[in-house]
């Protein structure tokens, strides 16, 4: 039989898809989830149901989003979903999740097993978001998980890591194996939580500053930030806000990534 193919539906590479199989994974993520009637669930890339199906038995109803076109159809035919279901045809790319939860009256709780090739970009477009969402529920590829949640001082830490800890608490939940999938991937995966800030740590002026300078330390990571962020502050500048010019972009703090972008927001740049 083709290890590709899952309830009859072949598993497309283009889309990244990889069918959650292990009834005890499904069953431990539905627990971290803990849907309850009522509330504004939102499923991204919910393929053959196998999350779908446990967390539509403890509602009356729910929103997915699918790409994949015969996915879409099937769920808009399966038995016990149909009409619980509001189906989403689309990239979730391009979904207003602000609309949604403005249609839904309340935040929205997201989840999903996300195909691994879209996981960063999608995640930093919720993150757009996060005053419209209660939480997220994500399996991801084990490495961005470990991204995620790292603190300063580790090879993992990034610009991931600032921007995914400026909006949200980050906790993993539960590290789940290859064998758990049809297709089985390549790699380990793991299940985190994030849950937005209800009072901003490190509120900045300007996330687009942020997102700035994080973006331009951890491109040139090798290099300490007197020279990655040469073109933005001097050493004294750097001194007097309380950084070491002498660091590497890992080893300098999120709050102190914020601090950098609150005074760049608040002084013009030096001219180079």
């Amino acid at each position: 039989m083709n290890n590709r193919v899952h309830q009859g539906h072949f598993a497309r590479k283009r889309f990244g898809q990889n069918f959650l199989t292990d009834q005890f994974v499904i069953d431990s993520i539905v627990s971290a989830i803990h849907p309850q009637p009522g509330e504004a669930i939102i499923e991204i890339g919910p393929g053959l149901g196998a999350l779908t199906e446990p967390v539509g038995a403890r509602m009356d109803r729910m929103t997915v989003i699918e790409l994949d076109r015969d996915l879409a159809a099937w769920l808009a035919n399966h038995s016990s979903l149909k009409d619980k279901l509001t189906i989403y045809q689309q990239d979730a790319m391009t979904v207003n999740f602000a609309e949604m939860a403005k249609q839904a009256g309340q935040p929205l709780r997201v989840f999903g097993n996300l195909p691994y090739n879209i996981s960063t970009p999608l995640m930093f477009h919720l993150f757009i978001y996060t005053q419209e969402i209660r939480d997220m529920h994500f399996m991801l590829q084990k490495e961005v998980v470990n991204r995620l949640v790292a603190g300063p001082d580790s090879k993992a830490y990034g610009r991931l890591s600032v921007m995914a800890q400026y909006y949200c608490n980050v906790i993993p939940v539960l590290e789940v194996p290859p064998t758990s999938f049809t297709p089985a991937p390549k790699v380990d995966s793991a299940v985190v939580r994030l849950v937005p800030h209800s009072v901003m740590p490190n509120p900045v002026s300007d996330v687009h500053m942020l997102s700035r300078i994080t973006t331009q330390a951890f491109n040139q990571r090798r290099k300490t930030i007197r020279n990655s962020l040469g073109d933005l502050f001097t050493p004294v500048q750097l001194m007097e806000l309380g950084i070491n010019a002498s660091l590497r972009a890992e080893n300098i703090s999120v709050a102190q990534y914020c601090k950098l972008a609150n005074w760049l927001s608040d002084n013009s740049a030096p001219q180079q």
